[in-house]
């Protein structure tokens, strides 16, 4: 016979909250998690944090305070959007059976009380099924979705939610939706034709605003004295043409360029690209900074593709930024670019028009006002989280229990 019993043990001890992040290009679903984490931590009473990160580089970062990771074997993304095995010999079906082993064991030996998958209701590859389904079991678990502002184009989001099975995940699986955006800017749920159950559960909390990161740390590099120009590309996969332009750009007089490359640039990118540099004594190259804010905080001007990260770090900054969004696969960084720049929060150029021409235009150009999106945007998004991740948090536990 089954009963439903409060579990006195569970109501006594430190509440657990894990991140899921499948992390297969760039590291912006890893840091958006990191600054959930940390506004996690800074609750009264807070949580116990466990991130679960898809690739290892999460160990080069610095965790916050009472914050740990499990680093899972990680996919790579091919520049069409398809997965394989970044680093092991596995075949893609062999390594999501490991992730998604990996995951369910985690998740049921640490019997979170509030699990956030970041962007993915199924994880990469479906990795989540099983583990997800495993702790619904349990009954005391609450599990929410959490989505970017922009997904992807209208037609394309709702063909593939449809084709794998979303909907029917975040029925099955989740308490609810939270949507790190404005839906003055971006109404996705109404953009998506999301329809009246998605709405029912879902929460917009505003966007995330980056500037708690810059508490107590320092710039891991030199900043320089004299003024410079960040170009900064994410993980570096697929931003080599923009750092290329970058290198044989005109910056302003008395200007020194910085670009930093990410991880992930192919090895004949970065080095065709470190070639071209070497000629010149006003730009310097750095692969990997586990913080970068301080550096961006510093930039007189930002270049930049166009994540959900590396904007909302540039709008919480208020730096003049210039973004060159990624157009394919997705088109979830141009169409938040084209609204950003329709309302003069950034510049933007396409990357079919990229130049060195065109970038020395801009940096050359009047300083663009700064500040206009976060005047413009709700930037309170981690205060609401806090406010949903206690509510959660506060609602008793209740145990499926088989007498």
């Amino acid at each position: 016979m089954k009963h439903q019993s409060f579990d006195i043990a569970r109501s006594n001890r430190q509440k657990r909250v894990v991140l899921y992040s499948h992390d297969t290009l760039g590291f912006g679903h890893l840091r958006r998690n990191m600054l959930l984490a940390a506004a996690l931590k800074r609750m009264d009473p807070a949580p116990d944090v466990l991130m679960i990160a898809g690739m290892n580089e999460a160990g080069a970062f610095k965790l916050p305070e009472g914050v740990d990771v499990l680093t899972l074997p990680a996919y790579g993304k091919r520049a069409d959007g398809s997965y394989h095995a970044r680093s092991l010999g596995l075949e893609l079906a062999e390594l999501a059976r490991l992730r998604s082993d990996i995951i369910r064991g985690a998740l049921l030996a640490y019997d979170p009380d509030l699990v956030i998958v970041d962007n993915v209701p199924r994880g990469a590859q479906s990795e989540l099924d099983a583990p997800l389904a495993a702790l619904r079991k349990r009954g005391h678990v609450r599990i929410v979705l959490g989505l970017r502002d922009v997904i992807d184009a209208a037609e394309t989001v709702r063909a593939q939610w449809l084709k794998r099975r979303n909907f029917a995940a975040i029925r099955d699986w989740f308490d609810e939706v939270w949507i790190y955006g404005d839906p003055a800017f971006f109404n996705l749920v109404a953009e998506y034709g999301f329809g009246d159950d998605f709405a029912a559960n879902a929460h917009f909390l505003g966007y995330l605003d980056q500037r708690t990161r810059l508490s107590g740390i320092t710039c891991p590099m030199p900043i320089p004295s004299d003024p410079y120009v960040l170009c900064a590309v994410g993980g570096g996969r697929d931003g080599a043409a923009l750092c290329r332009a970058f290198a044989d750009c005109t910056l302003p007089a008395g200007h020194r360029g910085i670009i930093l490359t990410g991880t992930q640039m192919p090895v004949a990118a970065r080095d065709h690209l470190e070639a071209r540099v070497a000629a010149r004594s006003d730009i310097d190259i750095v692969d990997f900074l586990p913080e970068p804010l301080p550096l961006m905080q510093g930039a007189a001007r930002i270049i930049a593709m166009g994540g959900y990260n590396t904007v909302t770090e540039a709008l919480s900054l208020r730096r003049p930024t210039l973004i060159v969004p990624r157009t394919a696969p997705r088109r979830e960084q141009v169409l938040r670019a084209e609204r950003l720049a329709a309302q003069g929060a950034i510049g933007m150029i396409l990357p079919d028009q990229l130049t060195p021409a065109r970038l020395s235009a801009w940096l050359a150009g009047p300083t663009p006002a700064a500040g206009l999106g976060q005047a413009m945007l709700d930037m309170t998004g981690l205060d609401r989280m806090q406010i949903r991740a206690r509510a959660l948090l506060d609602q008793p536990a209740m145990l499926e229990a088989v007498a």
